[in-house]
């Protein structure tokens, strides 16, 4: 009988000790559940963070790589409704190539409805300037659009920030307008 009653004893032992196995494994994963949601947090926060940092360095950058006082930004639009089909962009200033730009069918797309896009951010010295825009592009019934034009800016100590705008003429080239903004 003694026999037995061990035998049941060390069962039950061995079926509690079994189940405590088995609540710690339990307990485990959900410490493990709870330390990886935590990681994952803590990983968002430093990618957050790192974003921030870069987004700062790209300013930094340039403020650095273009000085106020020797800044010109060249932004291009078309009028409204126009549909002709710009295909590309040439902008020389000074006699120096500083911007090409061929546009795909999102970039027209975002410019017909009337997106602004920065073609050109460099330096000048302060002083009298001559920029010269080159467009190419197709009419909706098919003929070429294509224009030239040259135009003088100043450049003063604050950013010179110079706007093209394109439309189609009545006679079927391209009309580049230049102004300040």
């Amino acid at each position: 009988m003694r026999n037995g009653l061990a035998k049941i004893r060390l069962g039950t032992a061995l079926l509690a000790l079994l189940g405590c196995l088995g609540g710690s494994a339990g307990l485990a994963e959900e410490v493990s559940k709870g330390q990886m949601q935590s990681l994952d947090e803590q990983v968002q926060v430093i990618k957050s963070d790192v974003l921030g940092i870069a987004a700062e360095l790209n300013n930094l950058e340039e403020k650095l790589l273009y000085p106020s006082g020797t800044q010109v930004a060249v932004f291009l639009s078309l009028a409204e409704d126009q549909s002709f089909r710009l295909d590309s962009v040439q902008i020389q200033i000074d006699g120096q190539p500083v911007a090409h730009h061929i546009y795909g069918f999102k970039e027209l797309e975002a410019l017909q409805n009337g997106g602004v896009q920065r073609i050109y951010t460099g330096n000048v010295a302060s002083g009298e300037h001559q920029i010269e825009v080159s467009v190419a592009g197709k009419l909706p019934r098919g003929g070429d659009f294509a224009g030239k034009q040259r135009f003088g800016f100043r450049k003063d100590a604050p950013p010179a920030i110079v706007g093209i705008t394109l439309a189609e003429r009545a006679s079927g080239d391209a009309g580049i307008e230049i102004g300040r903004w």
